[in-house]
């Protein structure tokens, strides 16, 4: 992955001032209820910076980035988890992945979004998914297949179609809360999400008290701008139900991509397409979709690995 420094120098100032990106691991209401928050700003705005997006776009898959990395809270190892979106709206879809190490990659399908106007609020965001599908997938390490599941879209928001998700497809009572603050920039000054898992034995009270709860929560999004930590955030908003913390996590917007890669993959192509490309444009330019970063190969490097067959490691 080829990193890109973000150059407005207000924007490093702010984030270098907050605590760095991570998941927080809670039990609470006499352990009948597991909680996943977490606080992704400076994530969000590498994926900004690489991706190369506008206040919109950001948003959007700012939101998305959030919400599997709150997924991904429930794999181990070297499992992950991807969510997918196909929409009939002028997003089109998305494609996110995290692991249970921390990284958070993927990529919007429209980049920009063709929208003509202004889009007021969530509820504008809404519309731009229109119908359509969104699909969990966990890649287990040591399984045969992966596992997927898919729900129709019935909101337009992540947040509530994921908690549609676990309702339908495994059948588990969840809440989800995602927020995003934007400066007039369109950089992410504050950026979290919370994920309430319920246990089979959660009493009726603690579910309603918690739903209360979730309707009424401080903006997380402003909050963590302000400086404040996730950990502070939830043990504040939550005092009730006597939080107990488990584990910290650390997260980063990253991808395994390299030069490397892109020549194995090169070196793997038949050849009418190896073909095709020395009859092209130079220097080529391979873009990974997850990450944004572009990997050049000038017209000599690319007859050297075609030269030798395509055999090259």
């Amino acid at each position: 992955m080829i990193t890109k420094e973000i150059q407005d120098e207000e924007v490093r100032a702010h984030l270098a001032s907050l605590p760095a990106d991570g998941r927080e691991i809670y039990l609470f209401g006499d352990k009948s209820v597991r909680m996943y928050a977490l606080s992704l700003t400076k994530s969000l705005n590498s994926m900004k910076e690489s991706h190369n997006l506008g206040s919109l776009e950001t948003y959007v898959l700012s939101q998305a980035y959030i919400g599997v990395a709150l997924l991904s809270s429930q794999v181990k190892g070297n499992d992950r988890i991807r969510l997918d979106i196909e929409c009939g709206g002028p997003i089109k879809g998305l494609s996110v992945e995290s692991g249970a190490s921390g990284y958070v990659r993927g990529y919007l399908v429209n980049n920009p979004i063709p929208v003509t106007g202004c889009v007021n609020g969530d509820e504008g965001v809404n519309m731009l998914f229109g119908p359509g599908f969104l699909t969990v997938t966990k890649t287990l390490e040591g399984a045969k297949t992966p596992f997927s599941g898919t729900v129709m879209m019935q909101y337009g928001n992540i947040a509530k179609d994921l908690a549609l998700y676990f309702s339908e497809s495994e059948q588990t009572p969840t809440l989800f809360y995602i927020s995003v603050k934007l400066n007039e920039k369109g950089y992410v000054s504050g950026g979290g999400g919370i994920f309430l898992q319920l246990m089979p034995k959660c009493p009726e009270s603690v579910v309603a008290k918690l739903e209360e709860k979730a309707s009424k929560l401080k903006g997380l999004g402003k909050l963590l701008s302000e400086g404040v930590d996730i950990r502070s955030y939830v043990e504040s908003e939550f005092e009730e139900f006597s939080p107990l913390h488990l584990s910290s996590q650390p997260l980063s917007f990253s991808c395994p991509c390299s030069k490397e890669r892109f020549r194995i993959h090169l070196s793997s192509l038949p050849e009418s397409e190896k073909n095709g490309i020395m009859e092209g444009k130079f220097p080529l330019d391979l873009e990974c979709l997850n990450c944004g970063s572009v990997y050049s190969f000038e017209k000599k490097e690319v007859e050297e690995l075609f030269g030798k067959g395509g055999d090259e490691k």
